[in-house]
Formats: C-alpha cells, structure tokens, sequence
C-alpha cells in the first residue's frame, strides 16, 4: 500500500519489549501479574469508598474516580499485549490502534488533571479549613470531575483526527508495547509539521498547566504547615497530603524520566521498557500507597473485611434453605 492509499486495511506489528521466545513466559506471567493486582487493588477502593459513608469526602471522591481511571488506563493496554504474546502476534489493525491511542490519550490525561484536582482539594483542607466544606461543596466536586473528562475526550478526539489525516506504508513495526501517539507520528509517510505542533503545545497545556497549580498548592500547603506552632498539628497536615504527594511525585518523575532518556538514548526499545513505570507500575502502586499510608482507609477496609466476614455465613444460610 503506497502512502495516500486507503489505509483501513493497514497492520501494525507492536515489537513490545524482546523477540527472545524464552523470554515471553516470563513477560506474560510478570504483566499478568501486575494487571491483576492494578485492577483489583483500585476496584477494592472503589468498593471501600462506595460502601463507608466515613469516606464520603471530596478526597475520596477524587481517589476514587482516580482508581477507575487507573483501571481504564491499564487495561487499554495491557490486555492487547498479553494476548499477543499469548497467540505469538505482534499484529494490530490499524482501526484497533488508533482505538487503543484514543483511550489511552483519554486516560493518560484524566490522571494528570484528578492528581491536580486532588491537590487543590488539600490545598483547601489545610489552607483554608474553616471554609472547606463550602468550597468543596458536592457540586464544585462533581464539576471538577466533568470538566477533567470533558477536556480529556475533547483533546483525544483533536489529536486522534489528527493522525486520521496521516498515510502510513505497510507492515509498519511500532518498538513499543502500546500505540503511543508520539511513535505512530514518528512512522508516517505524510507531513507531520501540524501533527508535532499541536502534540507539544498540547503537552505543555494539559500537563504543564496542572503540574504548576500542583506545585503553587503545594508550596502553599508547605507555608501553611510551617506556619503551625505545635509538632503534632504538623504532622496531622502533613499526613493528609504524604500519600497524594508520593503519588505525583510517582507519576511525573516516571513519565518525565521516560522522555527524558528516550530524548538521550534514541533507544526505542529502553524507552518502550521505561514506559512501564507510569502506565503500569504506578496504577498498581496506587492502592498501596493510599491504603498503608491512610488510618481512614484502612480502617474502612477492616469495616469492609468485616461485613463482608458477616454476610458470608448469612448467604450460606439462605442458600441452604428449603
């Protein structure tokens, strides 16, 4: 197929990480591991948050749309992987690449603008506490959320039609795990000036724009801890924010270490492998971090464990019944 042509009819073959085949075992049951983990670990905190009428707070309004959004993020991606590896396929049609950039463009997005959203909410927890309730009202909260998706599937659905325009050649190999939107520009046969122009200026708005109001909230919640006389008032400020704080510290550090030494190396294969740590390893983190560094999620799990312990010998009973 010569570029310009119809492309529905084009194949991608996603390299992933090594062509070894004694390796693959070993990278099936690793990602299958952590997909498994990633998922059930943010649906336990969308189900603890759900079911504790003690959670339902902004903070964890916010974690919990945060957790489902992780779910999404993953699983755009690394089921097409397993199951490639499983058939031993590297193919994709070019309809379920551009599918699978659409959504990942969407979700990658989300998690950028729930982490600034989380920030502002600590920022008036700690900031402004008197006012908070007013603030943070279930409306404001909810509008917050609508307007990350909107903007989210607004700039997926721009830059998706963006690469529409685009002609690719045939059996085009994609050194990557995932159809990433900066590789599938990379790979075209036709001009790609606006597609590089609008993928960076959208890059420095919708990541650098949240990442300088999660810097401004935080450098005001470090004034404002400072400004606390006793150690104790400290460390209860503190300890509201350490877990969002070591979560975007996570993401951003990872994501910018990725393009980083992408930029540095050219390996395509080193930054594909890099890639790792913020689509997989950090949705994964998440729950942990959350649940071993929150006294109020780990007491609504031992609830949750604990009403889940008491319904289990009632839906026995009922079962057994005549």
């Amino acid at each position: 197929m010569e570029p310009g042509n119809d492309t529905r009819l084009l194949e991608f073959l996603l390299l992933g990480f090594s062509d070894g085949p004694e390796l693959q075992p070993l990278i099936f049951g690793l990602f299958l591991s952590m997909y498994l983990i990633t998922v059930f670990g943010n649906l336990l905190i969308i189900l603890v948050v759900g079911s504790d009428s003690h959670l339902h707070t902004p903070m964890y309004f916010f974690l919990a749309n945060l957790s489902f959004v992780d779910i999404c993020f993953t699983s755009t991606t690394i089921p097409k992987m397993l199951w490639n590896i499983r058939t031993q396929s590297k193919v994709i049609t070019y309809e379920d690449c551009i599918t699978q950039m659409n959504f990942f463009l969407i979700f990658s997005v989300l998690d950028i603008y729930l982490l600034a959203v989380m920030a502002y909410d600590r920022f008036v927890a700690i900031c402004h506490p008197l006012q908070y309730t007013v603030i943070m009202n279930p409306r404001l909260c909810g509008l917050l959320v609508l307007v990350s998706w909107i903007t989210s599937v607004l700039h997926s659905l721009l830059q998706t039609s963006m690469v529409l325009r685009l002609s690719f050649c045939t059996e085009v190999e994609i050194p990557h795990f995932l159809c990433e939107l900066n590789q599938l520009i990379q790979l075209a046969c036709s001009d790609t000036f606006l597609n590089n122009v609008v993928m960076y200026l959208a890059a420095v708005l919708l990541a650098g724009g949240p990442l300088v109001g999660i810097l401004y909230s935080y450098s005001k919640i470090v004034s404002s801890i400072r400004g606390i006389s006793s150690a104790q008032g400290k460390y209860k400020a503190f300890s509201t924010c350490a877990s969002h704080l070591l979560v975007v510290s996570l993401f951003f550090c990872t994501s910018l270490g990725v393009y980083l030494s992408s930029a540095a190396t050219q390996s395509s294969h080193s930054s594909a492998t890099a890639s790792v740590m913020y689509t997989v390893v950090t949705p994964m983190l998440n729950p942990f971090i959350y649940s071993l560094r929150n006294k109020d999620i780990k007491g609504a799990l031992r609830r949750f464990s604990a009403m889940a312990v008491r319904k289990g010998p009632i839906v026995l009973r009922l079962k057994n019944f005549p």
